[in-house]
């Protein structure tokens, strides 16, 4: 089976993901990392419904993202 790399947003809550890539500017990449999201790092999604926030797991932490970051956060299901 194919890898399928897809936006955050658009995954199914209840999955768990690897994020690939952040596709944003310095400042967008720099305040993600600063909250643990970094390339590699598993996260399960609660909540990706839109409109509404994306409400995700890293490492026992819920963060909730807005759909537009959420969009920018490009991960693999797996």
């Amino acid at each position: 089976m194919k890898e399928q790399i897809l936006p955050l947003s658009k995954v199914v809550p209840g999955e768990e993901v690897t994020l690939i890539f952040i596709a944003g500017g310095k400042g967008l990449r720099a305040r993600l990392t600063d909250m643990g999201l970094n390339e590699g790092a598993r996260l399960k999604v609660l909540h990706a419904q839109s409109p509404g926030p994306c409400i995700i797991l890293v490492d026992n932490t819920r963060l909730v993202l807005g759909q537009g970051m959420a969009q920018k956060i490009l991960v693999k299901e797996g």
